[in-house]
C-alpha cells in the first residue's frame, strides 16, 4: 500500500522529497501541487522531473478521498458522503493502530458569495449528547489530517470555498492533532494560504484541550452549550458532568476576543427545555462582559428524542431578551434538513 502524500506538513514533505532524491525546494512545489492547485496524481506535478515524478510514485500517490456520494438540498446546500478508514488511537499512524472503515458527512453551505464548508473530524462520535444523530451512533474513529484535508479538496466546490467551520460529525477536541495539523495546511502560506479568520472550530468544551487551542491558534471558537443550568444540561449533554459549562465559559474569558478572534456560543432551543425567560436570563448572566455572540439553532426533530421544535414567535422573543440584556443574539438560518444535513443531523452510512 503506498503511503498518501495529502495531508503532509511541509516538514514532513521535505522528508519524502529528501528521501526521493529532490532538492529541498521541491516539498513546496509538492505542497503546491497539493494544496493549491489540488491535483490528484503525481504525474500531473510537471514542474517535478521525470525521474523525480518516478521515484514519488515507487512509494507514494496522492492520496486524497473522493465521496461515494453527493445530494443537494432545494437551499443549494449539498451533502458529500466520505468511505474513510479511521485509527483509535489518539494519533492517526498508518498501519500502527487499531483501524475500523467508517464513513463521514461534508457538508457544503452557499450564501451570497460565500461558500462554506462544515468538515468533519471523526467518524460517529464519544461524546454521546442525546440530541445529536451523530453522537448516538457511537465511535467509529478518528480521522486523519489526510482524510480532514481530503473533503476541501474533493468536493465540487474546492476552488470556491470561503469559509470552513469544524461543526461536522465528532467532536474536534477529541481529535485535537489531526485537527491542527488539518488547520496549518489551511493556513501556512505554503498551504491553502487561508487566513484563520475564514475557520471556526466548534466544541462542547473539553476544558483541557480547549485551554491549548486557545493558546496554539488564531481560528474562531464556537462552543455549544444549549443550556445555562448545569444539571439540565447534562441531562442532554454527559460532557457537562466532567467540564462544567461554567468552568468553560471561565476558562474563555481569561482571553481576547475583543480584536479579530471571535467567540460564539450554540444555542440548540427545545420545546419546553430550554426556551423559558429564566433561561435567557440565566444565559445572559453566565456571559455577561464578556465579548461574545448567541447563536439561537432550530432544533431539527430525530427519532426517540422527548423534545420537539419551538415555534419561530418564542424563539424570536428569546433572541430579543438576550439582546435587551446586552448579549448580541442571532438566530441562525437553517440549511439543508431535506437532505439531513442541518446541525444535529449528520450520521454517516457507517455500516
Amino acid at each position: 500500500m503506498k503511503i498518501r502524500l495529502i495531508g503532509k506538513n511541509l516538514e514532513e514533505l521535505k522528508a519524502v522529497a529528501d528521501e526521493a532524491g529532490l532538492p529541498g525546494f521541491a516539498a513546496r512545489q509538492i505542497a503546491d501541487w497539493l494544496y493549491r492547485k489540488k491535483v490528484r496524481d503525481i504525474s500531473a506535478m510537471t514542474n517535478i522531473s521525470k525521474a523525480g515524478r518516478d521515484a514519488l510514485e515507487s512509494k507514494y500517490e496522492v492520496g486524497a478521498i473522493l465521496p461515494s456520494e453527493c445530494v443537494s438540498s432545494s437551499d443549494g446546500t449539498k451533502k458529500y458522503l466520505f468511505p474513510v478508514t479511521c485509527s483509535h488511537g489518539n494519533v492517526f499512524a498508518e498501519g500502527g493502530e487499531r483501524m475500523e472503515d467508517g464513513a463521514v458527512e461534508a457538508v457544503m453551505i452557499p450564501e451570497d458569495d460565500r461558500k462554506t464548508l462544515c468538515v468533519s473530524s471523526q467518524s460517529g462520535c464519544r461524546m454521546g449528547c442525546r440530541f445529536c444523530m451523530t453522537g448516538r451512533q457511537g465511535f467509529h474513529g478518528h480521522l486523519s489530517a489526510a482524510d480532514i484535508i481530503s473533503q476541501f479538496v474533493a468536493v465540487d466546490e474546492a476552488d470556491g470555498l470561503t469559509n470552513a467551520v469544524f461543526m461536522g460529525m465528532g467532536e474536534p477536541l477529541d481529535n485535537y492533532g489531526n485537527v491542527m495539523k488539518a488547520m496549518e495546511i489551511l493556513t501556512a502560506p505554503w498551504g491553502f494560504a487561508w487566513s484563520p479568520k475564514r475557520i471556526t472550530l466548534s466544541t462542547i468544551g473539553v476544558i483541557p484541550v480547549l485551554k491549548r487551542f486557545l493558546d496554539e491558534s488564531r481560528c474562531h471558537l464556537a462552543v455549544s452549550l444549549h443550556n445555562p443550568f448545569g444539571d439540565e444540561r447534562q441531562e442532554l449533554m454527559p460532557v457537562q458532568k466532567a467540564y462544567p459549562i461554567t468552568d468553560v465559559v471561565e476558562l474563555i474569558r481569561r482571553y481576547d476576543f475583543s480584536g479579530q478572534r471571535r467567540v460564539s456560543f450554540e444555542y440548540t432551543m427545545f420545546m419546553g427545555y430550554n426556551d423559558s425567560k429564566r433561561h435567557a436570563d440565566a444565559l445572559a448572566r453566565l456571559l455577561k462582559g464578556l465579548e461574545c455572540r448567541v447563536n439561537l439553532i432550530r432544533f431539527h426533530k430525530i427519532p426517540d428524542f422527548p423534545y420537539d421544535t419551538i415555534p419561530d414567535e418564542l424563539m424570536e422573543q428569546f433572541r430579543k431578551r438576550l439582546n435587551a440584556s446586552g448579549i448580541v443574539t442571532t438566530i441562525r438560518a437553517s440549511r439543508g434538513e431535506d437532505i439531513l444535513a442541518a446541525c444535529g443531523m449528520l450520521a454517516g452510512k457507517h455500516e
